[in-house]
């Protein structure tokens, strides 16, 4: 099965944006180590990054090409006003965590509010870096709860036809 991690605008800068903030931790070792963790649990993981809006609805648009089965997205301070990432997520209609690596809620006022939230699986905040491991430990859960149910469906059906 396949996940696709889509991180939004400024998340190239991790490592030298607010270190205060969001730690020493670059985008690129985030990413590796998701990469270890998927492998070890036999789940392919690909990674998209854009500072761009419109060029993050087209990658959450093109999972459906790609056999994506799950996405976790980090839609970054594009979290709080973008319709546009809300359609296209309701639109894929994929199994998708959101992540934040800062406690939103503990931040500014306009920070509070998600145009996902409520569409998602699940939203996972304040953990640094490790808001993406959480993040990929439970697309997991999810989509091998999806796997065993269909496997499940699918021995019922032969069941039923012998």
């Amino acid at each position: 099965m396949k996940i696709k991690v889509i991180h939004g605008p400024n998340l190239n800068m991790l490592g030298i944006r607010e270190v205060n903030l969001y730690g020493p931790m670059k985008l690129e070792d985030i990413n590796k180590n998701m990469e270890t963790f998927a492998k070890q649990n036999g789940f392919e993981i690909e990674f998209y990054q854009s500072n761009h809006e419109g060029d993050i609805v087209d990658a959450i648009q093109e999972s459906l090409n790609e056999n994506v089965d799950g996405i976790i997205i980090n839609p970054a301070a594009l979290t709080h006003y973008s319709v546009a990432i809300r359609d296209a997520i309701k639109a894929v209609n994929l199994p998708t965590i959101e992540i934040h690596m800062t406690n939103t809620a503990s931040r500014e006022e306009f920070r509070h509010k998600s145009m996902i939230s409520d569409i998602v699986a699940g939203t996972i905040t304040g953990f640094g870096p490790f808001s993406y491991h959480l993040g990929l430990i439970a697309m997991i859960q999810i989509l091998n709860e999806i796997k065993m149910a269909r496997e499940a469906q699918k021995a019922q059906q032969q069941a039923v036809k012998q």
